[in-house]
């Protein structure tokens, strides 16, 4: 899971028409139907729903058949007699067979490092079926961040061939808030998925990275539990081109340990690579070693489709999309829990959207087509919401925007309500001529530094030019204010978020999710009644891809 103002006269004035019209009929969103879909689905039975487990079977099955119960259609690939509710997505699944075994020479010492412990270790995703490093030689490269467009190369010519490189995480403005990544708002150079990319680039044995808990968000134990399990990817020609064979995390005070070892400061240093100036340091006496074996195989997982057409423009269409998919089964808590439910990650999404496909059932069929889809593969990169937007079962050029969920309120309303991340497009404007029209007034994101907007799945939509958001709750909770809505966030991220302990809760209070989704509802339902094409904003990355197709709309 993760996390505007109108600019002219008649921007302006399409709002309000919208915001007319939009309210002009209550959705009637049950949360008791709301929790019991989030019951079943982050039961135990469901075994986290891991993607190409029995988890996926169940999920499929379950959210596929509240669809039909809902008065959807289905809108998935096509068969021999119209469309099947899913659409396959094959991916490539790499799990590590036996133990890992990892050490660390340095200042004459061999230190033994435990899977989990010290370091979360990837699955190989190169293709191979086993991996052996021996007496690494281990450089700090600073952030691990080459943009030319902003004059910053954190390896300056260094040679990573055959070497291991530890990386910050998140951008080299985090700290200070301010510099040539533009301030506290993560950029995409400050993900791990990009520090990955860059050690394939660079031909490095692997990136580490380093956990702070600050900068990457969150603790510990949700990078354990992330990492360790099963990792998937889309299917490549040449996989080694995308990946290194090490994609690992370290902890911070491994790191800093380890740093001593060689003579190093880790703080200063990691004050240096703040500047452009930065450039990289071996760890003198520092080898790095590992082993363990990979299993590699290509599995089908399945996007669940479902879609209501529109009685005018059928080929043009709004998208909700919500994520079924969590860990499935993986390391025990301090329970010795080891099912990872994923409850508000995300089963209260896919609640959320199955209750929006019956309420657009239960309306007037709207003009444009909505189309209702549970993706797969998020927490694995994605990959679902990748696949669909870039093998699109109907056309991106007419899809109007995709609507996100991921992660809904539990405690209770909220009266503001906010997006995962702050992205320069028209539609966020109508989301918040919908919330105002609601009593609700909007927050940008409490957590830019988090980095949501590329974290969730409207991300693989954006980067096809189409526009897309995810929204939800703020913090500003009816009951406790901003305080009490911090709190609960915080807990959650600390507590819950990516742990067996995300479960389902009787106590839960879903009315705020209810409203939540009220509001989502308006808003697709007046782009679906509607001649309007939300659009990118000047300077967005995104716009130009979306500019490609403009002739396609009218």
């Amino acid at each position: 899971m993760k996390k505007i103002l109108l600019g002219t006269a008649a921007c302006v004035f399409a709002a309000s028409t919208f915001v007319t019209s939009a309210l002009a009929a209550d959705p009637h969103i049950d949360p008791a139907k709301l929790s019991e879909h989030v019951k079943v689905l982050a039961s135990d039975a469901f075994e986290g729903r891991g993607p190409a487990t029995a988890g996926e079977v169940k999920s499929v099955a379950y959210i596929s058949e509240q669809f039909k119960a809902a008065g959807l259609q289905p809108g998935g690939d096509k068969t021999k007699t119209g469309r099947a509710w899913t659409q396959d997505v094959p991916l490539a699944q790499f799990d590590i067979k036996g133990p890992v075994a990892v050490s660390v020479k340095a200042g004459g010492e061999t230190l033994t490092w435990t899977q989990g412990h010290e370091v979360a270790i990837r699955a190989a995703e190169t293709g191979v079926d086993h991996v052996s490093v021996k007496d690494a030689p281990v450089v700090f490269v600073g952030y691990g961040v080459k943009a030319p467009e902003r004059n910053w190369d954190d390896f300056k010519g260094v040679d990573l061939h055959g070497k291991i490189a530890l990386v910050l995480v998140n951008d080299p403005d985090f700290e200070t808030g301010q510099g040539d990544f533009g301030g506290k708002a993560m950029t995409y150079y400050g993900r791990w998925t990009y520090k990955y990319e860059e050690a394939a680039r660079q031909g490095a044995i692997g990136f580490i990275v380093i956990h702070e808990t600050a900068p990457a968000s969150y603790g510990w134990n949700t990078v354990r539990n992330s990492n360790t399990n099963a990792v998937f990817d889309i299917i490549r020609k040449n996989p080694s081109e995308a990946h290194a064979p090490i994609e690992a995390w370290i902890q911070r005070d491994t790191t800093i340990d380890l740093f001593r070892r060689a003579g190093l400061d880790f703080e200063a240093l990691k004050k240096q690579a703040q500047t452009r100036e930065f450039k990289p340091v071996t760890l003198s006496g520092v080898t790095f070693s590992t082993d363990f074996a990979v299993d590699a195989r290509k599995v089908v997982s399945h996007n669940v489709v479902g879609v209501l057409p529109g009685t005018k423009h059928p080929g043009e269409r709004i998208i909700y999309t919500a994520h079924w998919d969590h860990l499935g089964v993986g390391l025990p808590d301090a329970r010795g829990d080891r099912i990872y439910n994923g409850a508000v990650d995300n089963a209260s999404g896919v609640s959320g959207l199955i209750e929006l496909g019956r309420a657009f059932a239960h309306s007037p069929r709207t003009e444009r087509t909505t189309m209702f889809m549970a993706v797969t593969a998020e927490e694995k990169g994605l990959l679902g919401s990748e696949y669909y937007a870039t093998n699109p079962l109907y056309p991106l050029a007419t899809t109007v925007a995709n609507i996100n969920m991921d992660g809904a309120a539990v405690n209770g309303p909220a009266k503001d309500i906010s997006t995962s991340g702050d992205a320069g497009l028209t539609l966020q404007d109508d989301l918040i001529a919908v919330a105002k029209a609601h009593g609700r007034y909007f927050t940008k994101d409490s957590r830019p530094e988090a980095g949501s907007f590329f974290r969730s799945d409207h991300f693989s939509f954006a980067k096809q030019g189409l526009p897309a958001l995810s929204f939800g709750s703020g913090r500003d909770l009816v009951k406790g204010g901003v305080e009490a809505g911090k709190a609960a966030q915080e807990a959650y991220v600390r507590d819950r978020y990516h742990q067996p302990a995300d479960e389902f809760d009787p106590n839960w209070d879903l009315s705020g999710m209810a409203q939540d989704l009220t509001i989502g509802y308006d808003l697709g339902m007046q782009l679906a009644n509607s001649r309007e094409w939300p659009e990118w904003k000047a300077g967005s990355e995104f716009k130009a891809a979306r500019d490609k197709t403009a002739a396609e709309r009218k």
